[in-house]
């Protein structure tokens, strides 16, 4: 599928995986903007556009419309030093004055109040784009405005400074307003207290290795870099600050030296986590770190990444016919998207274009486009402090995110009587495959059954993570929870491990206290029938019995799936061991054949492999992980 947006020829000698330069990112956000524009209300202030709305309601909506756009437009018109030759920033300048004329009523232009986040709070996110889009833009929008229009526009945006956001970025926010306040000379002790209060929970929210958690506990997904990053790193360069650019710029560098590893040689970003209808906007942080020099990529490799990613959804559905970027992954897709996702909210993907902040004749375009990180040799990155694992293949271009540490249990919830979100709870994503819905087999997933009813993983507990040259571990633990009848079964707790090298995938589970007349399942990826990439799961030691399950729904890539699935009674104490994997090669080794003896003694486990002789002896009281 082609995009319908009119784009200029590839340059392929400029970039030679793409054919991608800063012009075509120019006619990308022109072409996302004009098509987003034709529903516009009549004076500028929303932009109502069509599907279903979303919870917090049509009028948040379209202040959604006009926000998230807005922040294409400015960056587009930053980066070209004011030039505007559509005149998108005149729209926006009209809008604002309709909507803060009478924010808060019912008429057709007016902006629905910045409220708490659990009160319709939708408003206070738009508030952030609103305000940075007004900052980028300063010289030519805010300081034309009328006296009049800017004082309503301050009030408004106030409101989020004097509301309580949601536990997590939220709180970059009204930092993010409260920074464009101070900038155009309106800052005071509010303006302060909101800077304050969002960097001191940043601090506590930082992890290590350049991971933040998305608010108290452990979520660890994207955003990490369109929001945690982006908002104080964004907001050092503007304001030339140079100690908070050294602070957040060495965080931002040693992220993505992890971070790039995470998109595929076909540009898809990891699928992984809510909000993945932003798309594109997972390469913002790889483009501000170019912009701003905290990366450890050359200019051209940066590209790679953020034109592969942006190419990658324009040329798979994601614009429709019409133009507008859809609620889905490559096209529409229900399973991707939550209860907040409306209309406009895949136009986060504007993140992105902070990319054209770097004006022609930087390096980023200048340069040419070079491989991205998974498109160089065979690689395998342990990263303990979110508990991932990361594993990418050169032949088929895939990369694989083996998950043993991120959940988003928010502290309050507990982890019993939820389901599972399956964006968060299986054990592995790849940028190939997407995780199945709630209402078919889970893939990638460890189920203990009891009374016919399995078990979900909530909250996880990361054991560790290390390695070494081309291969890497990742361990933690979760109590099995159940949706219906006990929510759990007492001192029942499963150990989980996994190893990679090359391909291939080691899993070793632990179940202890298993009930008796307990059964354990395992899955491995799920694929369709169509897909040119391959899911096998074979098991090692324990596993009784193997056969599919179908997922009839599908996935965010293919309409319909099957599942490969393992089984086996269990009482008191089993170990259990599989090989899996997931590849397009044209004629891999069978997993069969991969390995050359298992031998488990007690709870210590040891893998021959096929290929080279080396061992790898895992144990689990203490844990150790060994490869040799």
């Amino acid at each position: 599928m082609t995009s319908p947006l009119e784009l200029p020829s590839e340059d392929l000698g400029s970039s030679p995986h793409t054919g991608y330069t800063r012009a075509h990112w120019e006619a990308v956000a022109d072409g996302m903007l004009r098509a987003a524009w034709r529903w516009s209300t009549p004076g500028s202030a929303l932009l109502d556009l069509p599907g279903r709305p979303s919870g917090s309601g049509v009028r948040s909506d379209g202040l959604e419309g006009f926000a998230r756009t807005f922040l294409a437009a400015a960056f587009r018109v930053a980066g070209a030093d004011g030039k505007d030759p559509h005149g998108w920033l005149d729209r926006y300048a009209d809008g604002l004055a309709a909507g803060t004329r009478t924010p808060g009523q019912g008429d057709l232009e007016s902006w629905p109040l910045i409220l708490d986040h659990h009160v319709q709070g939708q408003p206070m996110v738009e508030s952030a784009s609103v305000a940075i889009g007004l900052r980028l833009t300063r010289p030519w929008l805010w300081d034309r405005l009328d006296a009049g229009v800017q004082d309503r526009a301050e009030e408004w945006l106030r409101g989020a400074l004097r509301h309580t956001p949601a536990p997590n970025n939220w709180y970059l926010f009204p930092y993010s307003v409260a920074a464009f306040l101070e900038s155009v000379g309106r800052g005071d002790a509010e303006t302060s207290r909101a800077k304050e209060r969002a960097l001191d929970l940043l601090e506590s929210w930082y992890c290590g290795q350049g991971w933040y958690s998305d608010g108290d506990g452990r979520a660890f997904d994207h955003y990490n870099g369109w929001a945690l990053h982006l908002y104080p790193m964004l907001d050092a360069h503007l304001s030339g600050d140079p100690e908070l650019s050294a602070h957040y710029g060495s965080r931002l560098r040693e992220y993505l030296d992890n971070y790039t590893l995470l998109f595929g040689g076909d540009g898809a970003p990891i699928h992984f986590g809510r909000s993945l209808t932003y798309r594109f906007a997972a390469g913002s942080a790889v483009a501000l770190g170019a912009v701003t020099g905290h990366t450890p990529l050359s200019p051209g490799a940066s590209r790679r990444v953020i034109s592969g990613s942006l190419r990658y959804f324009l040329d798979r559905g994601a614009t429709g016919t019409d133009g507008l970027l859809n609620l889905g992954w490559h096209g529409p897709h229900e399973a991707t998207l939550q209860h907040y996702s409306g209309p406009a909210s895949p136009y986060w993907a504007s993140k992105a274009f902070v990319a054209l902040l770097a004006p022609d004749g930087h390096p980023l375009w200048t340069a040419t486009e070079e491989p991205a990180p998974s498109e160089g040799p065979d690689r395998v990155l342990a990263l303990p402090a979110p508990g991932l694992l990361i594993q990418s293949t050169r032949a088929d271009g895939i990369v694989r995110l083996h998950n043993h540490g991120s959940d988003h249990v928010r502290p309050h919830e507990g982890e019993s009587g939820v389901q599972d979100d399956p964006l968060y709870s299986r054990w592995s994503y790849s940028t190939v495959t997407g995780p199945t819905s709630r209402v078919n087999a889970a893939d990638n997933h460890l189920a203990v059954v009891v009374g016919g009813v399995r078990s979900g993983r909530r909250s996880i507990r990361p054991l560790g993570a290390g390695g070494g040259d081309g291969w890497g571990w990742a361990a933690s633990w979760h109590r099995p929870v159940f949706t219906s009848g006990p929510p759990m079964v007492p001192g029942m707790r499963v150990e989980s491990l996994t190893v990679v090298r090359g391909r291939y995938e080691l899993r070793v589970h632990r179940v202890r206290g298993a009930p008796d007349g307990a059964r354990v399942e395992q899955t491995g990826w799920a694929t369709g029938p169509d897909d040119s990439v391959r899911s096998e799961l074979h098991g090692l030691h324990g596993w009784e019995t193997q056969d599919e399950v179908r997922a009839p729904q599908g996935t965010a890539y293919a309409r319909w799936a099957v599942v490969p699935r393992l089984g086996a009674d269990a009482e008191g104490t089993v170990l259990l061991v599989s090989l899996a994997s997931l590849t397009a090669e044209a004629e891999p080794t069978a997993l069969a054949a991969a390995t050359s003896g298992v031998n488990v003694d007690g709870d210590t486990v040891e893998v021959g492999w096929a290929d080279d002789g080396s061992t790898t002896r895992i144990a689990f009281e203490p844990l150790s992980v060994e490869h040799r």
